[in-house]
């Protein structure tokens, strides 16, 4: 079991207040917060080994080149991948889902297809539909139900020889659904598709094992589990990675440049043109460490308590409907008080100090389903507890008296 009270006070900023009023940050879905160990390793790098990497023979730059790689090594266990090469320090999912759907303009075709998922977030949407505007392939949707849950049949439907690649969150951002992802990539593999897991909203909860998943790539970024902005990994399966074209020329990603030709680099420098955010791929290490330490076990008993006890305090609330009821999800609510635009109690309740999102999320074809503006989301971290829910559920129900 978590000490709760410990686990606080590893984040400085949980102790502050916000508009006169105690703190209370339940907006972990769009970045978390970051223990002092992090905040440390960020300090200690600029203030003892700063240097750029793999490119000098002198001390400092071989430091830093080491730590680089001792993080790359822990994020490879992390996630189980085969080999350290296999993992690409990028800014974030972002980035990683434009390397990949940047590599596949050189592998589609017209007639070909690319299927996304109805739950995604804008970022692993655009790219897809910019790709298949590039080479003529169909983008096709993956269909979902008034629970927010993805409807498999109509998936099954979907696949033929024509689907090249599929792309799917592993846990909506919106709506806290865990898609069977499982079930997808063995299903995309049926018919000699690859897959692409998005699973930004995933790795703050749990450990994906790549191997055993067997995903042919999986995206995430550190700033929502507990690390830096600006960092992230893409991992690819290596023949995946093989195959692909490099997404950035520059320096770094090549083996020999001359004017008439120039060669690339090995895996992993291929794809990691440039100099990259240093500071943040050795911390990237630091914060997996820290939640390792607390332990994943830990970390999904106490959300799924938060999930539950805030789902029943909060449909106390009269008129209060909450959009996202799949039988697999995790410490997400986003919900809607009737006649009341959800920006409203979001302003309110930040005078009292609670951070929640307020809008479409980056998933406007999600609110276009439900035919809502958008929602009012709270997002939970384990460092949260079930008395600042208490403090939301009341605040709440003070903007709605206000607002009524």
């Amino acid at each position: 079991m978590l000490d709760i009270n410990k686990i606080r006070s590893d984040f400085p900023i949980l102790s502050q207040k916000v508009n006169g009023k105690p703190l209370v940050y339940f907006d972990n879905g769009a970045t978390s917060q970051k223990p002092q160990v992090v905040i440390d390793a960020i300090s200690k790098y600029y203030q003892e080994i700063n240097a750029n990497i793999h490119r000098g023979v002198h001390t400092l730059s071989q430091l830093a080149t080491d730590a680089y790689e001792i993080s790359r090594g822990k994020l490879q266990n992390h996630i189980n991948a085969k080999f350290a090469h296999e993992v690409l320090f990028t800014s974030g999912t972002t980035h990683g889902i434009n390397l990949v759907a940047n590599g596949f303009a050189s592998i589609l075709k017209p007639g070909d297809e690319v299927l996304v998922s109805a739950l995604e977030h804008h970022s692993n949407i655009v790219p897809w539909q910019m790709l298949c505007e590039k080479t003529g392939a169909t983008l096709r949707v993956i269909p979902m139900n008034e629970d927010g849950e993805l409807i498999m049949s109509e998936y099954d439907t979907l696949l033929s020889d024509k689907t090249k690649i599929v792309t799917v969150n592993h846990i909506s951002n919106a709506l806290g659904t865990v898609n069977p992802i499982k079930y997808m990539i063995d299903k995309a593999h049926e018919v000699g598709a690859a897959i692409l897991i998005d699973g930004a909203q995933a790795v703050p909860h749990l450990k994906p094992d790549v191997q055993e998943l067997d995903c042919d790539f999986y995206a995430f970024s550190g700033h929502k589990m507990c690390g830096p902005t600006g960092t992230g990994i893409l991992y690819g399966k290596e023949a995946w990675l093989n195959k692909l074209p490099p997404y950035q020329g520059g320096g770094e990603m090549i083996k020999e440049v001359t004017f008439e030709k120039t060669t690339y680099a090995e895996l992993p420098h291929k794809f990691e043109a440039g100099t990259p955010n240093i500071a943040g791929g050795i911390v990237l290490g630091t914060a997996v460490d820290y939640m390792n330490e607390v332990g994943f076990e830990n970390i999904q008993q106490q959300e799924k308590e938060l999930l539950e006890h805030a789902t029943s305090r909060l449909l106390e609330i009269e008129g209060l409907k909450i959009f996202g009821t799949s039988k697999e999800k995790t410490s997400v609510i986003s919900f809607n008080i009737e006649g009341i635009h959800p920006y409203d109690i979001g302003t309110i309740i930040d005078k009292l100090g609670i951070a929640v999102r307020t809008g479409h999320h980056c998933t406007q074809p999600i609110m276009t389903f439900f035919c809502i503006p958008g929602t009012i989301r709270a997002s939970f971290a384990f460092y949260n507890t079930k008395g600042e829910i208490d403090v939301m559920v009341e605040a709440i129900k003070k903007a709605q008296l206000m607002l009524s």
